[in-house]
């Protein structure tokens, strides 16, 4: 890959990772906690709502964390059956009441039996320093509670062929060390250098109008060819061109 290029993308991964990106985006959203496990569970809720318009993502978000009267740790360790009944009439986009309980209700049980979210990420990753792994286990320790089938879909599996953008962006948030306050990382044990980007239609169409994508849907393959171009760029950090790409795809399309 050229020079030119690579300075493209340095020059937009600068110009986008800046605290400024902070107040028009999601990550806003864990960004407002301060302990741990707040963190954790907002930017998990606020991620997998990630698709769509970015200011009714935040909206819908805020009100999800609202119904957990703002405290969604305390709210889940606390959580009786009655208090579900507030997440009866939630909905964003194809995601609803149903799709919303059952999510309260696994993450309950993984806070209340100690595993969080972190470990069932960080139990898959460390048996072959995967990412693709750290997913399918905890997807498969995600769907231990007991679901419809509509619900699977709101958790990627990358195993199928899914891009798994927002799994691949939440891990972003909590797993990479950001100079510049952006990006949380609170998750210590799984390497940046092994995260995956999180391809969307804008990081896909300006990957491909760049030259470093040839595949043309996006999938998992096309996570992998991506994110390995971007790896040559920089091994320890590659996904902080995800900022590039989107900031190209978002605020410079034209």
């Amino acid at each position: 890959m050229s020079d030119t290029l690579r300075n493209l993308l340095e020059e937009k991964a600068i110009l986008y990772n800046t605290p400024a990106f902070i107040k028009d985006d999601p990550i806003q959203i864990p960004h407002s906690f301060s302990d741990r496990e707040n963190i954790e569970i907002s930017g998990f809720l606020a991620a997998m709502l990630a698709w769509g318009r970015r200011d009714i993502i935040i909206r819908n978000t805020l009100d999800l964390i609202r119904r957990m009267d703002n405290s969604p740790h305390e709210f889940l360790m606390n959580m009786d059956a009655d208090d579900l009944e507030v997440f009866r009439d939630f909905k964003h986009r194809t995601f609803n009441g149903e799709d919303c309980i059952f999510f309260m209700l696994s993450l309950q049980r993984l806070y209340r039996d100690g595993k969080g979210l972190y470990q069932p990420f960080y139990e898959g990753y460390q048996k072959n320093r995967s990412i693709k792994d750290a997913i399918l286990n905890f997807r498969s320790e995600f769907f231990l509670t007991d679901h419809k089938p509509r619900s699977r879909k709101h958790i990627a599996d990358p195993g199928r062929g899914s891009a798994a953008k927002r799994i691949n962006l939440f891990l972003r948030w909590m797993v990479r060390k950001d100079h510049a306050g952006v990006d949380l990382g609170i998750w210590e044990g799984i390497d940046p250098a092994h995260l995956y980007i999180p391809l969307d239609v804008h990081t896909g169409n300006v990957a491909r109008q760049l030259g470093i994508l040839k595949r043309r849907q996006n999938d998992w393959e096309a996570v992998e060819e991506l994110t390995a171009i971007l790896r040559g760029f920089d091994p320890s950090d590659p996904v902080r061109y995800d900022y590039a790409l989107f900031g190209l795809g978002v605020f410079e399309s034209k």
